[in-house]
């Protein structure tokens, strides 16, 4: 009897046993299709590459640019991404520099498998990109470039921001109609495509618009003393003084023109968009500086205003044109 208990125990402790391997089988089975699984929706996640600077001189645009993108792709798959699809971001700074946008989108493609590539800001940056794009057959959709010949390079460029060709003569315009300027001074930076391409768009429109370029000079980025410049523009009779580069130098023309108490105003480009113009500027820029850009925080819409409330609480800062065209992008 004794016995006979005991082999039924043996039975079913063999049977209990059988069942745990199996059911253990069973397990690393599902653990390693899980595995699997994950290695598959890893792969089949859909890439976008982010182009811009967060380090460097133009790290001003590139910084919220990225936390414009940032957000997008949170809020696509919270909605269940793409095609049911993970949406992911590959990012990496280019520091504003050539070279550098173009190893970084040869990556991204080579590499990261991206089906796009979001940005960059600038003009110049964003044509050695295309190149790569158009040459690859993968798209990029630059959120700043405002500049000539981008779309131009091929059917995968593309682009959402105001463009110097439309916004220049409308301002020109407003300057001398509404302001009644109508001698211009023209600084350009020599070493940034940006600059060398928006200077003849304001020639141009100025001397539609009947206006008169009594001055004509040039710095390069990255330089710091302008004394010269603002000396002789002192002299030259000038309104309005058209500065074609970036925020820094523009801050610096300004504090310059204020030391040598020359009361002008700067009017210029996108690039000089930015909260560091007026950290760098202060009062010489405060009412001083004009530009046109394509995204304001005063715009009303719905649609504005829930962009910027959602930033805000990520975020803890307003958002800015940047932000709000790599969001769009």
């Amino acid at each position: 009897m004794i016995r006979g208990r005991k082999s039924r125990w043996a039975m079913l402790l063999c049977l209990l046993l059988a069942v745990a391997l199996l059911a253990g089988c069973s397990s690393n089975k599902e653990a390693a299709e899980g595995n699997k699984d994950a290695d598959k929706s890893q792969e089949e996640a859909i890439k976008l590459g982010f182009l811009g600077a967060t380090t460097g001189d133009v790290a001003n645009y590139g910084i919220p640019g990225k936390k414009g993108m940032e957000m997008a792709i949170d809020d696509l798959n919270a909605q269940g991404g793409i095609l049911g699809k993970k949406v992911e971001g590959v990012y990496e700074d280019n520091k504003g520099e050539n070279s550098e946008i173009a190893l970084i989108a040869t990556k991204y493609i080579t590499r990261d498998k991206v089906v796009a590539m979001v940005g960059d800001p600038c003009t110049g940056l964003t044509k050695v990109a295309a190149d790569i794009a158009q040459k690859n057959k993968v798209v990029i959709f630059s959120a700043g470039a405002t500049g000539t010949g981008v779309v131009e390079i091929g059917d995968y460029v593309f682009r959402n921001t105001l463009l110097d060709q439309f916004a220049v003569p409308s301002v020109v315009d407003w300057m001398m109609n509404s302001k009644g300027w109508k001698n211009f001074a023209i600084i350009t930076s020599l070493n940034i495509g940006y600059s060398t391409a928006l200077t003849p768009v304001f020639q141009e429109a100025i001397k539609a618009k009947g206006g008169k370029i009594v001055i004509e000079d040039t710095i390069n980025n990255g330089e710091t003393d302008f004394t010269a410049q603002i000396t002789k523009l002192k002299n030259a009779g000038a309104d309005v003084l058209v500065f074609t580069g970036y925020y820094r130098e523009a801050a610096l023309l300004q504090n310059e023109a204020k030391k040598q108490g020359l009361d002008i105003t700067l009017l210029g480009g996108d690039g000089l968009y930015g909260h560091d113009l007026i950290k760098l500027g202060k009062d010489a820029v405060e009412e001083k500086v004009i530009y046109y850009c394509g995204f304001s925080s005063d715009q009303p819409s719905p649609e504005t205003d829930a962009f910027i409330k959602k930033y805000v609480e990520r975020f803890k800062e307003q958002p800015d044109m940047f932000s709000a065209q790599y969001y769009d992008a």
